[in-house]
C-alpha cells in the first residue's frame, strides 16, 4: 500500500485555501488512503466565481495572445516535467494502467501546446457590404467560464477544455471531480508554478456534494460552462444554466457502436475492439459498448471475442502484467455485477465477468441479445461489459447503429471503401472509426449528436465555445 500523498485544497485568485474538513480520497485497487481533499462550499465557488469575474473585467488577460500562449507553453512543460509523478498519481487514485496514465498525461501536454499555438491566430474577418461600408466581426473570449471535469481521465479531459478557454481568454473556475483530487491537485500546482498566469485567471474548487457545481451552474457570473460526464447530469445543467442563459459545452454519455462487415479483417477487427472496449475498464464514454456483427460471420467473431476477453489479464494498474485496470470505486463494481446478472436474464451470457480481490475489479462480461429496446442495448453501462447483436444487411447496420439516444463515437470495420464511405455518413455519431476504434488527439474535433451533448472539444473548433463573435460596422465612406 502506498504511504499517505497529502492533501488536495481549494485554490483562488493564486493561492491554497485549506479551510475546513477533509474528506478521504482512497486508491481503487486495494481501498488504502491515499491522502485527503478540503470539500469547497458554495460561499467558495462564489468567491472563486468573483476573483475571476474581476480579472476578467479588469486586467488585460482577454487581449494578450501572446501571455496566453506564453502559459499554457509554460503549463505544457510543467506537465511533462511532472509526466511520471502525475501518471503514478492516475494509476493510484484512478485504478487504471499506468500505460493508459502515461498515455493520458502525454494527451494533456499535447493539448496544452496546441492551444498554445492556437493562441495567438484567433481570427475575425472583415468584409465590405456597400462602397465604404465595412463590417468588422471579431472574435472575442466569451467571459468567465466553469470547468465541470469527471474522475475517469481527469487530466486530459480538463486541459482539453482549459486549453481553449486560457486560449480563448475566458478567466476560469474549476470543480474538479472528488474521486480525483490529488491528481487534480498536482495539476494546479504545475499551473501555480507557471511564472507568466495572472492571479485570478485559473481558480478551483473542491466538490461537497452537488454544492459547488450547483453554485457555478446558478452563478449570474459565469458564462459558458464547460462538462464532460452523464447525459444525466447534463440535463440538469441544462436545467440549471436556463434562467441565466449561458453557453453550455456538454459532451455526454455514449453507446458507441462497433459494426463489422462481413468482409472485415476479423484479427484486426478482434485486436482494435478488445482494446477499444476495455481501454479503462470501459469507463470512458467513446468505448465500443455494442458490437454489431454480420450475421455470416457472428458466431465465428463470438468465439473470437470471447477468447479475447478471457485472456485479458485484469489486475493493479502498476503491475505491467495488467492488461485492465480496476474500476473507480466498489459501488460501481457493485453496480457491473447487477448488470451482468441482468445480461443473463435478458439474452445469453456468453462470458461472465467476476470480481477479483479485494479492490473494485471486475473481469470483462459479453453477452448476446437480440431486443433493441432493452435499457442494456439503450442505456450506457460505462463498464468491461459489451454486448453481441446481429444484422443481416447495411440498411440493417445502420439503423441499429443509430436506434439508441446517443450518438458521440462509432466504428465500423470493412475491406470495402464505398461501404466505409456510405456507413460512415449514415451514422450519426460525431466521431466514427475506419478500422480502428478510439483514437483521440488534439487535432481532430470530438463531440456528440442528440443525447451525447452540445458542441466539440478538440482541433479549432474548440476554441468556438469559448468566443463570442462581435459586429463592429463602420460607414467610412470612399475617397
Amino acid at each position: 500500500m502506498l504511504a499517505e500523498l497529502g492533501r488536495a485544497d481549494n485554490y483562488i485568485n493564486g493561492e491554497w485555501i485549506a479551510d475546513g474538513g477533509t474528506a478521504e480520497s482512497t486508491n481503487p485497487a486495494d481501498g488504502s488512503v491515499l491522502g485527503h481533499y478540503v470539500p469547497g462550499t458554495r460561499a467558495l465557488a462564489d468567491q472563486a466565481v468573483a476573483v475571476a469575474r474581476q480579472t476578467f473585467d479588469q486586467t488585460d488577460w482577454a487581449s494578450s495572445p501572446r501571455l496566453r500562449a506564453a502559459v499554457l507553453f509554460e503549463f505544457a512543460d510543467r506537465l511533462e516535467a511532472a509526466r511520471d509523478e502525475i501518471a503514478d498519481l492516475i494509476v493510484a487514485e484512478n485504478g487504471k494502467l499506468r500505460r493508459e496514465a502515461l498515455g493520458e498525461t502525454i494527451g494533456a501536454i499535447s493539448e496544452a501546446r496546441y492551444y498554445g499555438g492556437l493562441a495567438r491566430t484567433i481570427l475575425g474577418r472583415t468584409i465590405e457590404t456597400a462602397p465604404g461600408n465595412f463590417s468588422m466581426m471579431n472574435r472575442e473570449a466569451a467571459g468567465v467560464a466553469a470547468i465541470i471535469v469527471p474522475w475517469n481521465a481527469p487530466v486530459t479531459l480538463l486541459v482539453r477544455s482549459l486549453g481553449p478557454a486560457l486560449a480563448a481568454g475566458c478567466t476560469t473556475v474549476i470543480k474538479p471531480a472528488p474521486q480525483t483530487p490529488l491528481i487534480h491537485q498536482r495539476v494546479m500546482q504545475c499551473l501555480h508554478d507557471c511564472p507568466s498566469l495572472p492571479k485570478g485567471v485559473v481558480n478551483s474548487v473542491n466538490e461537497n456534494g452537488t454544492e459547488v457545481g450547483e453554485a457555478l451552474v446558478a452563478s449570474d457570473d459565469v458564462d459558458v460552462i464547460s462538462f464532460t460526464g452523464s447525459s444525466a447530469t447534463g440535463k440538469r445543467i441544462m436545467a440549471g444554466a436556463a434562467p441565466t442563459l449561458k453557453r453550455l459545452s456538454l459532451e455526454l454519455g455514449g453507446k458507441a457502436p462497433a459494426v463489422v462487415f462481413d468482409d472485415a479483417d476479423l484479427d484486426q477487427a478482434v485486436r482494435e475492439l478488445t482494446s477499444g472496449s476495455l481501454m479503462m475498464a470501459g469507463q470512458i464514454c467513446v468505448a465500443a459498448a455494442r458490437f454489431l456483427v454480420h450475421k455470416s460471420i457472428e458466431q465465428e467473431f463470438t468465439a473470437r471475442m470471447k477468447a479475447a476477453f478471457s485472456a485479458v489479464r485484469t489486475g493493479p494498474g502498476a503491475d505491467p502484467q495488467s492488461q485492465m485496470g480496476s474500476l473507480i470505486d466498489l459501488p460501481n463494481q457493485k453496480r457491473v455485477a447487477s448488470i451482468i446478472e441482468q445480461a443473463a436474464d435478458e439474452g445469453e451470457l456468453v462470458l461472465r465477468g467476476e470480481p477479483l480481490g479485494q479492490g473494485a475489479f471486475m473481469t470483462p462480461s459479453l453477452f448476446r441479445i437480440d431486443n433493441l429496446q432493452s435499457e442494456l442495448v439503450q442505456e450506457e453501462l460505462f463498464g468491461p461489459i459489451v454486448s453481441i447483436e446481429g444484422f443481416e444487411d447495411e440498411k440493417e447496420a445502420v439503423a441499429k447503429a443509430n436506434a439508441t439516444r446517443y450518438g458521440l463515437a462509432a466504428s465500423l470495420f470493412t475491406r470495402d471503401l464505398n461501404r466505409a464511405t456510405r456507413v460512415s455518413r449514415a451514422i450519426r455519431a460525431g466521431t466514427v472509426w475506419l478500422n480502428c476504434h478510439g483514437r483521440l488527439f488534439a487535432e481532430g474535433e470530438t463531440g456528440g449528436y442528440r443525447h451525447s451533448g452540445l458542441g466539440r472539444l478538440h482541433g479549432p473548433e474548440g476554441l468556438n465555445d469559448f468566443l463570442e463573435t462581435k459586429h463592429v460596422y463602420l460607414e467610412a465612406g470612399t475617397v
